[in-house]
């Protein structure tokens, strides 16, 4: 009975003694294991507009910013539009094209050249609301941008936020301060996200491009190469690499092609581009094309849809993204 009794302390001062040991030592003393760490990686929040991770939050803390920005050979180069979530590329009056760029992950200190406003912008920027920032505009242009849910800010209410420089002639000297501009945001609201995206590392679908042309008119024809190493679309303008002030290439992850139709004929005065209803569309990400449809309606609040022909939603890479608003009829070339 004395030697059970033994057994039995021995057996306990064992196991006593192991579980103290691994306690103390993080591992266990009678199987000699090391414990397995699990690592979980951080949760960042999405930016809305680009579907990039975003670890300070600052796209959910303010609106979207968006800025009438000159395109014609006089305005070159452009200045911050490489770091817009979204470009919006559109003909207005004399058959030019004018970009609306969209911030609202990046606050570059220094964005133009500035130019007026034009009908089709306040169907541009309806679902986004925020802030919309131009030099001023015809009466017709600015009646249409007053019904905008946005707070609108032209340059004789810009203060600091908007400067004219001297060294370049004027009207394309006119630039904007986006910090300063968001700092009139008042209580901002981020903006809604435009586009859905396909998860990390998978792969885009649709057909093999290499180039792609858009058929703008004049001499405003857009040329997208697609860059294996940046994984991105290279824009050629005027013949030759489109570069900001900084020496940017501007090269988006993706670019949709919207077919519209121009209400009152493009290039006219009145001309705006019907963003409502619905259009075909060709969607450039990873390389790949993928044709298919765009839809509005009923509301100008409503965001723009894009799907494929089969009914599934188009997925983008996440990234800045430019969205061409063609022309119904015109030509667009692409290359395998």
């Amino acid at each position: 009975m004395r030697r059970l009794v033994t057994l039995v302390v021995f057996a306990l001062v064992v196991a006593l003694g192991a579980r103290y040991y691994s306690d103390h030592n993080g591992a266990s003393a009678t199987s000699g294991l090391t414990p397995t760490t699990t690592t979980i990686a951080p949760h960042y929040p999405t930016a809305p507009l680009t579907g990039l991770a975003d670890p300070s939050g600052v796209s959910q803390r303010r609106p979207a910013l968006t800025i009438k920005i000159e395109n014609t050979p006089e305005a070159l180069p452009q200045w911050g539009v490489d770091q817009a979530d979204v470009v919006y590329e559109e003909i207005v009056n004399g058959g030019i094209t004018r970009l609306a760029a969209v911030f609202n992950s990046h606050a570059p200190p220094k964005v133009g050249p500035v130019r007026s406003v034009r009908p089709t912008d306040t169907q541009v920027v309806y679902p986004l609301g925020g802030l919309f920032a131009f030099s001023g505009g015809a009466p017709y242009a600015l009646k249409s941008i007053a019904a905008a849910p946005v707070k609108l800010i032209d340059e004789s209410t810009a203060g600091d936020a908007m400067y004219r420089d001297p060294r370049l002639l004027a009207p394309h000297n006119l630039f904007a301060r986006a910090p300063l501009l968001f700092a009139q945001s008042g209580t901002p609201t981020p903006p809604p996200a435009l586009f859905h995206y396909r998860p990390t590392h998978s792969a885009s679908v649709g057909s093999v491009v290499s180039r792609v042309v858009v058929g703008f008119p004049s001499i405003y024809p857009v040329t997208w190469t697609w860059n294996g190493a940046t994984h991105s679309f290279d824009r050629t303008l005027f013949g030759r690499p489109d570069l900001t002030g900084t020496g940017v290439r501007e090269s988006p992850q993706n670019v949709i092609v919207m077919f519209v139709n121009y209400v009152n004929g493009v290039g006219t005065m009145a001309s705006y581009a019907n963003l409502q209803g619905t259009g075909t569309a060709a969607v450039f990400s990873g390389g790949r094309e993928l044709r298919g449809t765009w839809a509005r309606g009923p509301s100008p609040s409503d965001v723009i849809t894009y799907s494929s022909y089969a009914g599934q939603p188009i997925e983008l890479t996440p990234g800045q993204t430019w969205v061409e608003l063609l022309n119904v009829g015109a030509t667009l070339t692409v290359t395998p």
